[in-house]
């Protein structure tokens, strides 16, 4: 949630006449992420007097893909997930156009992120993921996994010429390993693809909502679980905690169940997962692009990760 597009104070009233949420109070931008413009928008029409709204304009995110992401994130809100609700304008549209970037307005969630989930904050979001899966299968859409074993078999082939000893190595040996290595027949189904703890938002033990759908695509839903088991029961050098992994995994087979052929996959979708964000942040580490406000991820995070499920084995 970087700020690569400045806007203005009366650039953003005049942006805001298009809805019907009040006049503009105050807005400040989000230098977390490193993906998209995003501001915190406050307005004069709400609960309590006060409107809250994130305003995202969308600086990598595909035009085509945008109708998905939104149409999703109102069915979800709409089907018992919580989740940020997008804001359609006085025509109806969820998207629309901004500083020439394609913008949404979205409902901004109460709470924050769990910096140190607890236990039973990690069974709240297994549950939800699994709620959330089911939730997703009357959504009449699709789009492709644009950081699909492909993209990262393409991407890590281009940074093995930026990188040296045992990262060149390690990325070089993970690259054949899933090219050995590609579990077949997994359920599929529409997936988060990014549920970071900093993707949630909670008040106490309390999930008020799941948040940055822009990721969301068709894949693996053991690729989901995997995603999220590796941001949110790792411990700072990497290892996983297993009691929270063990809560996370239990809580989302209470609401699908996880089949055998899942179970086996297990390693291999944990790898990949960690894999997946080890690349993106290494990507932006040495192609960076610039912007007022800037939060390039340390890639040793997911790297550690790695490390420790290659090592570990990670069994179910």
């Amino acid at each position: 949630m970087s700020v690569f597009t400045r806007v203005e104070q009366h650039e953003l009233v005049d942006f805001l006449s298009r809805y019907n949420c009040g006049q503009l109070v105050d807005f400040e931008g989000i230098n977390e992420g490193i993906e998209n413009t995003n501001y915190f928008v406050t307005t004069d029409k709400g609960p309590a007097d006060r409107g809250q709204y994130v305003l995202t304009l969308f600086e990598r995110v595909s035009v085509e893909g945008l109708p998905f992401f939104l149409g999703l994130m109102g069915h979800l809100a709409e089907h018992g997930i919580p989740s940020a609700h997008p804001v359609a304008d006085h025509n109806g549209d969820y998207l629309t156009t901004f500083k020439d970037r394609p913008t949404a307005l979205v409902q901004r969630l109460e709470g924050k992120w769990p910096r140190e989930p607890n236990i039973t904050q990690c069974q709240v979001i297994g549950s939800a993921l699994g709620k959330m899966h089911i939730a997703a299968e009357s959504f009449k859409g699709f789009h492709a996994n644009q950081r699909s074993h492909e993209w990262r078999q393409s991407t890590g082939e281009q940074l093995l010429t930026q990188l040296q000893g045992d990262d060149k190595y390690l990325l070089e040996s993970e690259l054949v390993f899933h090219k050995q290595q590609r579990p077949q027949g997994l359920p599929q189904g529409i997936i988060h693809a990014d549920l970071f703890r900093d993707n949630s938002m909670f008040v106490g033990d309390r999930l008020t909502g799941i948040i940055d759908f822009y990721y969301a695509c068709n894949d693996d839903l053991l690729y989901d679980l995997a995603v999220t088991v590796n941001d949110w029961c790792s411990h700072g050098d990497g290892s996983i905690d297993q009691q929270k992994t063990s809560a996370l995994i239990e809580a989302y087979d209470q609401q699908r169940k996880l089949t055998n052929a899942e179970r086996r996959a297990w390693p291999v979708l944990l790898r990949a997962a960690a894999l997946r964000f080890w690349l993106s942040r290494l990507y932006d580490m040495h192609f960076p692009r610039e912007g007022e406000i800037t939060h390039i991820k340390d890639p040793d995070v997911f790297r550690n990760i790695l490390l420790f499920h290659i090592n570990s084995g990670s069994p179910f």
